[in-house]
């Protein structure tokens, strides 16, 4: 890669997408491009729970040695090793710029971890999912696989005839586990319930407006004189509170 006509090494990364970022249309805009250059498939992640977040249309993904308290507290019973998995896509082909938005984008609710994931199909390219014609359906129309993939989940096949593991990366829930519900979350009911705030233009932009201005301004957001470090509270775009801290250097 060329940058001020100097060849500059970058990384390709993989990820393991298991919530809003299943849908093309939302990986698509926070990473700012097309992802002509990305493949995916569907995959799972074991001994790993997705669980409901209170008020909001995302989850949260735990070790199972942490979410096996949440449960026992709301006394359930201990999940069967085939319920302790998160089925979502594995990406291959990432960049170092569209890691850094993606972190962006799930801010500090999550930290970034390195897992072991299973492919459930093959690699194919991103670009053979097909990009809306419009922005978004209206909120009364179907969201159908032309906007998600997979539509539904495949079957999972038993634990022991899975392929081989695939190292990625993935977000880690890591706020207050008073937030998290101890009820699953379900991608089915997102795409039928919710995916249709997270593509659109109009107001719905809000969600997007963080993300999408540190991708205009290139990075240099952060740039100044001198260095320093800010840490603070603020409301941010969509009002919801987060702890921001920005590290400032020259």
């Amino acid at each position: 890669m060329l940058i001020g006509g100097r060849a500059v090494l970058t990384m390709s990364h993989s990820a393991f997408f298991y919530g809003t970022l299943l849908h093309p249309s939302i990986l698509r805009r926070v990473i700012g491009h097309e992802g002509s250059q990305l493949k995916v498939c569907p995959a799972v992640l074991l001994d790993h729970t997705r669980h409901k977040i209170c008020n909001a249309d995302y989850p949260a993904v735990l070790p199972y040695n942490t979410s096996r308290a949440l449960l026992l507290n709301a006394g359930q019973s201990d999940l069967a090793p085939e319920e302790r998995t998160v089925r979502g896509t594995f990406v291959s082909g990432l960049s170092d710029k569209d890691i850094a938005l993606l972190d962006l984008f799930e801010g500090d609710e999550y930290v970034r971890e390195s897992v072991a994931v299973h492919p459930l199909g093959p690699l194919v390219p991103l670009s053979s999912t097909p990009v809306p014609r419009t922005a978004a359906p209206t909120p009364s129309e179907e969201v159908t696989g032309l906007y998600v993939v997979p539509p539904m989940a495949p079957e999972l096949p038993p634990l022991e005839t899975l392929p081989p593991p695939l190292p990625a990366q993935t977000y880690i829930y890591a706020g207050p586990l008073s937030n998290v519900s101890p009820e699953l979350w379900s991608y089915d009911d997102f795409v039928r319930e919710n995916a249709w705030k997270w593509v659109g233009g109009g107001q719905r932009d809000e969600y997007y407006v963080e993300v999408d201005r540190r991708r205009e301004m290139d990075g240099k957001t952060l740039q100044t004189a001198m260095p320093v470090v800010v840490v603070g509270r603020r409301t941010d775009a969509i009002g919801d509170h987060r702890t921001v801290v920005a590290q400032v250097m020259e």
